[in-house]
């Protein structure tokens, strides 16, 4: 059995808040200048991320099914003269890196992920076997527009950031366990995201042959 307490924890549900509101209610969290460079998804990400004060000790799993693809769309729709303001947009770093970049700030280790039905699975496998003292879990998704005719894009715009221990301590706000067991099913990220905004327990299947729960104190 694998298992981690959740020490922290920040979520962004913007709704059907636009690219260009987001901007502007987040700009204020990052140096001046710094969100003129930065996408949609690295400003939710990258403010939730801030919020758990990441340091060197730390390592980051951080997880997407699509990463930036509002960007992509843009520099699409910019053809037959494409933007290059657009196309270094659409090619920027992570979310997790926008952030980490801008403050010349190290981690123990960073490990992205995303493609594949299991990805969050995988996510939250790799959060719980790191042996960093804290791991700081994080990732979410920003809502397409064409792309997300094709299967390309995320249907909904979020972002989370959670701080898991080893250790429980006094302030542990729950606890996330991983077991095999016998059984199949599937946990996407947006559901994992739900887990966490809304604090719910869950105990079921998440993958061929492994359990979840997770606890609330």
């Amino acid at each position: 059995m694998l298992e981690r307490h959740i020490q922290a924890l920040c979520t962004d549900d913007p709704g059907d808040e636009a690219p260009a509101a987001a901007r502007e209610r987040l700009k204020g969290r990052f140096p001046p200048g710094a969100t003129r460079r930065m996408t949609t998804l690295g400003l939710l990400v990258g403010n939730a991320l801030a919020e758990l004060e990441p340091g060197p000790e730390d390592a980051v799993v951080y997880a997407t099914g699509y990463a930036e693809s509002r960007a992509l769309e843009g520099f699409l729709d910019s053809f037959p003269a494409p933007s290059p303001t657009l196309f270094q947009t659409s090619i920027h770093p992570s979310a997790v890196q926008q952030l980490m970049i801008g403050r010349q700030s190290p981690v123990r280790e960073f490990l992205p992920l995303s493609g594949g039905a299991l990805f969050a699975f995988h996510m939250l496998r790799a959060a719980l076997l790191s042996p960093a003292p804290r791991v700081l879990l994080c990732g979410g998704e920003e809502r397409g527009s064409w792309l997300l005719g094709h299967g390309l894009a995320s249907a909904r715009t979020f972002a989370f950031a959670a701080a898991l221990t080893a250790q429980a301590g006094p302030r542990a706000l729950g606890r996330v366990r991983l077991a095999r067991a016998p059984g199949d099913g599937r946990l996407g990220i947006e559901a994992w995201f739900d887990i966490l905004r809304g604090r719910a327990p869950f105990a079921g299947a998440v993958a061929p042959g492994w359990r979840m729960e997770v606890a609330w104190s």
